[in-house]
């Protein structure tokens, strides 16, 4: 991770397709593309390697989120659960269709605590979105039976986890939706872009209306096009696309490099009596694209990160003091900033976070360092690293 370490030929000709055909656009214009068609190419190829039967590509990762919220009919006052770890996009995504986030406590998972949903569960509580951070799952078989048991919908946010899977199935195709990043700094990247998969077909029908201003694709005059319901502009380029038609086809690898530095790194680390490494539910396969661990408390690890990236140590992260990846310094929605009035609902509805005790998570991610795994590495500079790390480490007992 990140796919972008790995470009090459692949998907350069991929682009040039598309620029040789001179249509950027992913509808419409079909005399002049040449049968150049790469936003449905990725999608097809979405749906084989996710296991899943419909795949809707948009322009970015937080722009999956909320259309899979908006094509299942979550809207104004419904309240999505989601953790407190994770990227600003969950709660954006949710508050911009008018929804509720409620945050709940993580937990050795550094996922959504099932315990902590379950007791989050109110009659307005319309999903569960479990966000797979840093290339792991949330325990998904109590969290399914958590939403069968209450009615609700199961969205795994897998955009910083593709390819990992859990009880044999890819990461995103268990729930009922599930999204991918495909920005620059993803396992696989179209530069800017994301997706959506499911196997329910209104969800994808409502996914690519919703997407493209609420147009309904029948036909090849998209001037003749009807309009079933609002939307609004969540495109992808086949610019972008095509990087991703080349990318998707090289995850395989990329995840088996991954896998092999990360094994690297792992096996370094693991005689330390002092560290522990984050808990991968049972039946669960990561997709390594982080090392996370614990150090024995909070001041120790925020030590310890310090001193590895005086070390050379780099693309290690101490996310307790992170401004866009937990909640303590999320200011912006504690206090309700927005350009605009906000919907109604969510001035009524949304917790005052100010006052939430999330001493369950603070007591996890405050001991938490996550440690990128680049696929360009070579085998001496995996070796070395992790040979560092070990001396680093070692001096925090």
């Amino acid at each position: 991770m990140p796919g972008f370490e790995l470009f090459g030929e692949s998907e350069k000709s991929q682009v040039q397709d598309v620029l040789d055909s001179g249509v950027l656009m992913r509808y419409g214009f079909d005399g002049m593309r040449n049968n150049h068609w790469k936003a449905l190419e990725l999608e097809e190829a979405l749906t084989k390697r996710m296991d899943s039967k419909y795949a809707q590509l948009v322009s970015s990762g937080t722009a999956a989120l909320t259309v899979a919220l908006a094509s299942a009919g979550v809207g104004a006052g419904d309240e999505v659960i989601m953790p407190t770890f994770t990227f600003v996009a969950s709660f954006e995504s949710i508050l911009a269709i008018g929804a509720i986030p409620i945050l709940v406590d993580v937990d050795e998972t550094l996922t959504l605590s099932p315990k902590a949903v379950e007791s989050a569960i109110t009659d307005k509580t319309k999903v569960v979105m479990p966000v797979h951070m840093c290339g792991s799952m949330a325990n998904l078989g109590a969290l399914k039976v958590i939403c069968d048991t209450h009615n609700l919908l199961l969205l795994e946010d897998a955009c910083q986890a593709i390819g990992g899977s859990y009880n044999g199935k890819p990461l995103g195709s268990y729930g009922d939706l599930g999204c991918f990043s495909f920005d620059y700094v993803k396992t696989i990247t179209c530069g800017e872009g994301g997706a959506i998969i499911t196997n329910n077909e209104t969800y994808k029908t409502n996914a690519d209306h919703y997407s493209d201003h609420g147009h309904d694709h029948v036909g090849n005059n998209r001037g003749a096009e009807t309009h079933p319901f609002l939307g609004y502009n969540f495109r992808i380029s086949e610019l972008h696309a095509a990087v991703g038609c080349a990318q998707i086809e090289r995850l395989d690898d990329f995840l088996s490099i991954q896998k092999k530095n990360y094994t690297v790194l792992r096996d370094s680390l693991s005689p330390l009596k002092n560290i522990t490494f984050r808990k991968v539910p049972t039946g669960g396969v990561e997709n390594y694209s982080f090392l996370s661990f614990f150090l024995p408390n909070q001041e120790k690890a925020k030590a310890a990160h310090v001193a590895l990236g005086e070390a050379g140590v780099d693309a290690c992260f101490y996310w307790f003091d992170n401004n866009w990846h937990y909640y303590k310094e999320w200011e912006h929605l504690t206090s309700k900033r927005s350009l605009g009035k906000l919907p109604q609902e969510v001035v009524n509805q949304l917790p005052d976070y100010s006052e939430s005790d999330f001493s369950k998570s603070d007591a996890w991610i405050g001991r938490t360092i996550s440690c990128l795994v680049k696929l360009s590495w070579t085998e001496e500079e995996v070796v070395e690293r992790a040979s560092r790390m070990k001396g680093v480490l070692s001096k925090f007992s």
